[in-house]
């Protein structure tokens, strides 16, 4: 059964938003740009609200449409309060050392190897190695979440017994949950 959509998300004080193609918050945080595309989907700005509204939606549009409320939210928060991510480093075999310099994130002596392992952070993360523990921060919850997740794939245990092997770096808090 189709029927007519509409939802409004109120905007705190301190935020201002620009609704173009794209969607840009800005806060006293920093910004997010997000592309939130459509067709029946229309998004507007009325001082205070962002206005998210459907003429005649089927099952599958009224999906869309609170799946952008939630990144709408999702951004408003991250310019608010930043989003967190945190792993830890567990190295049970051998001694791992992390280290962090300009966007290159170096993980050596993992299981033993000679070779170190080497990720590109993401534009607009944040990182912070704290002892065994590792901050990931950012305005954007995607960009924050990819790096953890880079992160822990960097550290992947390939061909040995997982019961044993647990060496790694492992999300220990996502943002907005608790492991």
């Amino acid at each position: 059964m189709k029927e007519d959509l509409k939802q409004e998300i109120e905007l705190p004080a301190d935020i201002s938003i620009n609704i173009d193609r794209t969607i840009k918050v800005t806060g006293p945080q920093g910004e997010v740009e997000k592309a939130l595309v459509h067709p029946k989907i229309k998004i507007t700005h009325q001082d205070t609200k962002v206005i998210l509204e459907s003429k005649r939606a089927t099952k599958t549009e009224k999906k869309i449409l609170n799946s952008f409320c939630a990144h709408i939210k999702n951004m408003l928060r991250g310019v608010t309060e930043k989003h967190t991510y945190k792993l830890k480093i567990c190295s049970g075999h051998f001694p791992m050392n992390v280290s962090l310099s300009n966007d290159q994130f170096t993980v050596k002596n993992f299981l033993g190897e000679s070779v170190p392992r080497k990720l590109t952070i993401k534009q607009g993360a944040e990182l912070k190695v704290e002892g065994s523990e590792i901050i990931i921060t950012s305005t954007s919850k995607e960009t924050a979440g990819q790096v953890a997740a880079d992160i822990e794939q960097l550290t992947k245990v390939k061909n040995r017994d997982l019961r044993i092997f647990q060496d790694g770096i492992w999300i220990t808090h996502k943002d907005g949950k608790e492991l």
